[in-house]
């Protein structure tokens, strides 16, 4: 049985982790309005473009000359695969939802007999898949929007893409990223990135335009910002989803160092009691033996 001081000591530490838990909690919560802001701010803009670039697509199938992001290298072997987490931990299944699916993704490729290079973004997702795809992995950025999510993060991860699809390093890429739906929820999300994957069919795809230059100019400028768009929102709802699941995470974490600092307590007291009623039968056992 712990002694009275073992569990005034373990007190103390559990009620210390519980102000870092509530001071984590606050800081995530504070974090986690602003992430949301962003993250709902960039999605009519990412959407938007998508239907642009769908309608444009629709024009362009069939015809030669169609540039290379949208209908690929004619090859599908080497598969690169984007996997987005975070740099830091302390957020719940956050990091270990994208890798899962980034992991069973990457296994239906090898069991077709593909080649697959694996791209992380962030520590999290090379410290949890090197274990096991060391061999796969070709790059790792981190540090990714420190302070704050900015577009000029997403164009270097799109600017690095883009070389290794001009160099001929991979035939398409795939990107994996939680989409922020509340505090407590996200969605592990799939995109392909390269070649360009046309959205279903909508009434407005079913209209007739005419542009000005003509479609093959507008694509070749489109679509390379398409690209740095389209990371630029998964980074933004990694962001949103990251804080939501840290708050969440350090909720918990708060709730659960209360319920422990309550056992402990009742431990303490009823150790302390018996402690006290030992050395009074003690005493009282001395003065009648006197």
């Amino acid at each position: 049985m712990p002694s009275l001081k073992d569990l005034k000591v373990r007190i103390n530490s559990v009620k210390n982790t519980q102000k870092i838990t509530s001071a984590m909690k606050m800081v995530a919560a504070a974090k986690l309005r602003r992430a949301q802001e962003q993250a709902e701010a960039g999605r009519p803009y990412a959407e938007r473009m998508e239907r642009i670039l769908g309608s444009l697509a629709t024009a362009m199938a069939g015809r030669e000359g169609a540039p290379e992001l949208l209908v690929g290298n004619g090859r599908d072997q080497v598969h690169l695969v984007i996997v987005m987490t975070s740099d830091r931990g302390l957020c719940g299944g956050f990091n270990s939802s994208i890798v899962r699916g980034a992991r069973k993704f990457i296994r239906e490729l090898e069991t077709a007999g593909k080649q697959v290079k694996i791209l992380c973004v962030g520590r999290k997702a090379r410290d949890q898949l090197r274990r096991d795809y060391a061999r796969l992995i070709v790059d790792t950025i981190d540090e990714i929007g420190k302070r704050r999510v900015g577009y000029a993060a997403a164009t270097e991860i799109a600017d690095r893409v883009m070389a290794m699809f001009a160099a001929g390093e991979f035939d398409v890429a795939t990107a994996f990223y939680n989409k922020f739906k509340s505090a407590m929820t996200q969605f592990v999300t799939q995109t392909q990135l390269i070649p360009f994957s046309v959205p279903g069919a909508t009434a407005a795809q079913d209209v007739f335009y005419e542009y000005e230059p003509d479609e093959q100019d507008i694509l070749a400028a489109l679509l390379p910002r398409n690209l740095g768009v389209q990371i630029f929102r998964a980074l933004l709802e990694n962001s949103a989803s990251e804080q939501g699941a840290r708050m969440t995470a350090m909720d918990n974490a708060t709730r659960n160092a209360g319920e422990m600092i309550n056992k402990l307590t009742i431990n303490y007291n009823r150790s302390r009691q018996a402690f006290i009623t030992k050395e009074l039968i003690e005493i009282i056992s001395g003065a009648e033996a006197v």
